[in-house]
């Protein structure tokens, strides 16, 4: 029996007016959606690229290899190429010149930068009392400024007598004590240096405990803490000698300790990472750290005007005198 073919017929003109009112599927929301998707994926590869860059610039700029032993291929590349692409290792002697030409800038800071500012760097040096020498006091504090000028440094007499000088590291010596400051006073001088300044230190707990002093964490940088610089100890507290040398290249620290010495690397390890640091603190606490900065900003114009009112008055008087 023959199979009928199937009848093929052509679609009638009221269908094709029905299927010309029928919208078609639009692609455009599956597109945005992509898009979207796309533009996601490439906002957070470039935050963690950009994040992963940090991290790598912090890290090779404060940790350069120092010799061609420190590399396995070492052998396999000559002295000149090793230099062009790690930098020339730094003689004894050129670190030495380093460091005193940077001591003696500090030394002869003069104008405005001698002036105390907005931030001051603090380091103590402690002696031991107790039967065993085992507690610490105040021997010796020293604050200085954003320059690494001077703004206090002074020898202060313990409280209680002192059983163990630690000379071998505090560099205090029975006669530096004799004549020294009361602790009551020099305590009082350093409160009111540091009182609306941001305050500067490695391991800064240890300082202001021994001066009985506290301070306000949104006014604290302490060098100790930060992150950059404890990723170079592997997440643990980072030593400052060891800090000074990986990031500034200089020796610190070579025999006793100078507080003096302390406080201006310590200042010169903030300032150079100055602009992360505060960038880092001002996205934590925000409205905080705004209030804070205005505060302080309007106690340095105060500051400012009553010197310069200061000036024109001892001008003045000494115009009078010699008329």
């Amino acid at each position: 029996m023959k199979q009928k073919k199937p009848v093929i017929t052509t679609p009638s003109s009221n269908w094709k007016k029905i299927v010309s009112t029928i919208p078609k599927p639009s692609t455009d929301k599956k597109r945005k959606a992509k898009d979207q998707q796309l533009h996601g994926k490439l906002k957070r590869t470039k935050k963690i690229t950009q994040k992963e860059s940090e991290v790598e610039k912090s890290t090779t700029t404060t940790s350069a290899v120092q010799s061609k032993d420190e590399l396995w291929f070492g052998e396999d590349i000559d002295e000149k190429t090793f230099e062009q692409v790690y930098g020339k290792k730094k003689t004894a002697k050129e670190i030495k010149e380093m460091k005193k030409e940077m001591v003696e800038q500090m030394d002869t800071v003069s104008g405005d930068q001698a002036k105390i500012g907005k931030y001051v760097a603090i380091d103590c040096e402690m002696v031991g009392i107790g039967p065993d020498g085992e507690q610490s006091a105040l021997a010796r504090v020293s604050l200085v400024n954003f320059h690494g000028a001077i703004v206090l440094d002074t020898y202060v007499k313990p409280m209680d007598r002192v059983t163990d000088f630690r000379t071998f590291v505090s560099g205090i010596k029975p006669e530096h004590l004799k004549n020294a400051m009361s602790f009551r006073e020099a305590q009082q001088k350093v409160d009111d240096i540091i009182q609306d300044r941001i305050l500067v230190g490695h391991a800064v707990h240890n300082d202001l405990s021994v001066l009985m002093l506290t301070h306000p964490p949104l006014l604290i940088r302490d060098t100790s803490k930060f992150k950059q610089f404890r990723e170079l100890a592997a997440g643990r507290t980072p030593g400052l000698k060891k800090l000074v040398k990986e990031i500034l290249e200089i020796d610190i620290q070579s025999g006793s300790h100078s507080s003096i010495e302390d406080a201006r690397f310590t200042m010169m390890l903030y300032r150079k990472v100055k602009e992360d640091w505060e960038k880092e603190m001002g996205a934590r606490y925000g409205l905080k750290m705004k209030a804070m900065n205005e505060k302080l900003n309007a106690r340095e114009l105060k500051l400012e005007r009553q010197e310069a009112a200061k000036a024109a008055k001892n001008k003045k008087q000494n115009k009078s005198k010699k008329d």
